[in-house]
């Protein structure tokens, strides 16, 4: 197996456009400015998303064990790796025509290291299907 070794990587123009410290860790250069932005930091570490017609079948997903529906309208996915902290970001979405459209609210209930329970809402205070979820942090 061949090694490739870098530090930095360069445009033409000599202009630093990544770093790699001792540890492992990419910092990018950022949009249009001299400042940098931890590479890992930024990545989605988890999503979902389901098909809802009537039932909830998953079309695609990362870094899942498992996703527990307990009723219309709650969820709660389950991470392979998990989070270091339940203080991580999730964020979720809902909108098929048979559970409201853009009348769902879709929220993040409880947070876990391993898991989050995810809870949408109907405008008519009735629970409503859930569509997609994401979830972003420092995993442990």
């Amino acid at each position: 197996m061949s090694n490739l070794l870098v530090q930095n990587i360069k445009h033409t123009n000599n202009t630093t456009s990544m770093t790699v410290d001792s540890s492992g860790q990419v910092s990018v250069r950022g949009e249009g400015s001299a400042t940098t932005t931890n590479l890992q930091q930024g990545l989605c570490k988890a999503w979902l998303n389901v098909d809802n017609n009537g039932s909830f079948d998953t079309l695609d997903s990362f870094n899942l064990t498992s996703v527990a529906d307990t009723g219309t309208g709650i969820i709660t996915p389950s991470w392979a790796n998990a989070f270091n902290t339940a203080n991580y970001i999730g964020t979720c979405t809902s909108g098929s025509l048979s559970s409201g459209g853009s009348e769902s609210k879709p929220y993040v209930g409880t947070y876990a290291t391993g898991s989050y329970r995810v809870d949408v809402a109907h405008s008519s205070h009735s629970d409503a299907d859930f569509n997609a979820m994401t979830a972003h942090g420092d995993l442990a």
